[in-house]
């Protein structure tokens, strides 16, 4: 990876875009120190550190929640946005007609992303203003719509920001602004490690055995998020006046963990409901009672959690793969599974594997997760850097490194070939 990097920095264009993606990250973690006019920082941290919800929205944003910076949202409202855009491209036809058209039809899509991205922050941003009303130093009208309009235009900001690094920079820019913020937070994970050494909480050789451990676990995660199921795919030769086409294989790759880690998001989110709420209404007995009853890191959370994952895995791959679409195509143009018939047994097939890879993905998912809660508990150790964390750096870092390979590739760049 390193090698690639210093051949990618001899490129000029090549170098351009990574100076202007690091420049991008700078102003990330710039506006992450600047803070929302109107709050209190120490009263906003002892309310989030009531939400486990809240911690991990802070993970996400690189401490700028805590901090309640004009990025304390960081870009959830643009991801929440980009989903339910995806989800109703499969409901709604239009939709789906400008998902097919292209270039134009996504710019469209794009839009609309855009539009829900600063409507789902003007909601979120008022839930954050009336929840944390006690953090206010000007508790009126004004003070509030103040904190809803400064957190909106950042993450606004952010959105653009994260397209301009997919227009000029390298790799996925909103992804690479969430890597950027869940990293930054390594130095201060290293640092509790070393507190806890330095206090005795723990010992050298249970943080050597975390460390191995951990070095494991990653080598895991990136096993399986390359890992691929390859169905072949054989054309026929057709002959079209003087021309022959068809006649080659090729294949299907079908991710063992196709869905990434959207089922994680979505299962965290139902479950840590609850706690938060019960975090922004403390005097109400039905909110606190529930919050209770699932507690995050308890047994009954833990089991809950991994069950969600695994049943979102399955929604979320069957939502984003469709193997009747995919055996109508392949029939269309010729293509059939050696020892299968094109049309519906060919669909029947692909429905199969899927469903027997994505029971694999889906518990990978679940054991990834869950793992932060058991090392907790057997360790002692508070291990901030969850299975979510882990399993978004993982897949930023190999996407993008695959995206810097092809930029080069394509330039033909000799040193990078042999």
């Amino acid at each position: 990876m390193l090698e690639a990097l210093k051949n990618a920095w001899k490129i000029p264009d090549l170098r351009r875009r990574l100076q202007f993606t690091l420049l991008m990250l700078v102003v990330f973690r710039i506006g992450a120190f600047v803070p929302v006019p109107g709050m209190n920082p120490e009263a906003v941290r002892q309310l989030i550190e009531r939400g486990a919800l809240l911690g991990f929205f802070d993970i996400i944003a690189g401490g700028a929640f805590k901090q309640f910076s004009v990025f304390a949202m960081s870009i959830t409202p643009y991801i929440n946005a980009s989903i339910i855009v995806q989800l109703l491209t499969i409901v709604i036809p239009r939709w789906e007609e400008l998902a097919k058209e292209g270039v134009e039809g996504r710019k469209v899509l794009a839009r609309y992303t855009r539009y829900g991205t600063v409507i789902l922050g003007l909601i979120q941003a008022t839930g954050l203003a009336v929840g944390f009303r006690s953090a206010l130093t000007n508790p009126g009208f004004f003070g509030s719509l103040l904190v809803v309009l400064s957190l909106t235009a950042g993450t606004a900001f952010l959105m653009w920001v994260g397209e301009q690094i997919t227009d000029k920079g390298i790799g996925n820019g909103i992804s690479l602004l969430i890597f950027a913020g869940i990293v930054s937070r390594l130095p201060s994970g290293v640092y509790q490690m070393y507190d806890y050494i330095r206090v005795g909480t723990a010992n050298v050789l249970m943080v050597l055995l975390f460390a191995v451990f951990a070095l494991v676990v990653i080598v895991g995660v990136i096993a399986v998020q390359q890992a691929e199921r390859r169905i072949p795919v054989q054309y026929a030769r057709r002959v079209v006046g003087r021309r022959v086409y068809g006649g080659q294989t090729t294949h299907i790759p079908m991710k063992l963990n196709a869905a990434g880690v959207i089922p994680v998001i979505f299962a965290m989110s139902i479950l840590l409901f609850p706690s938060t709420i019960a975090g922004f209404f403390p005097n109400s007995k039905v909110a606190v009672s529930i919050a209770n009853f699932i507690e995050p890191g308890g047994w009954l959370y833990a089991s809950l959690y991994a069950l969600l994952i695994i049943f979102f895995t399955y929604f979320y791959t069957a939502v984003t793969f469709n193997p009747v679409d995919v055996a109508d195509n392949m029939k269309k143009y010729g293509g059939f599974i050696p020892g299968i018939r094109p049309g519906r047994s060919t669909a029947e097939y692909l429905n199969k594997i899927m469903t027997r890879i994505t029971l694999i993905g889906a518990i990978f998912l679940a054991a990834i997760a869950v793992l932060p809660y058991l090392i907790t508990g057997v360790t002692s150790l508070n291990i901030y850097f969850g299975g979510t964390a882990l399993l978004i750096v993982i897949g930023v870092a190999l996407e993008t490194m695959k995206l810097i390979e092809a930029q080069m590739l394509m330039r033909h760049y000799q040193g990078f070939l042999k």
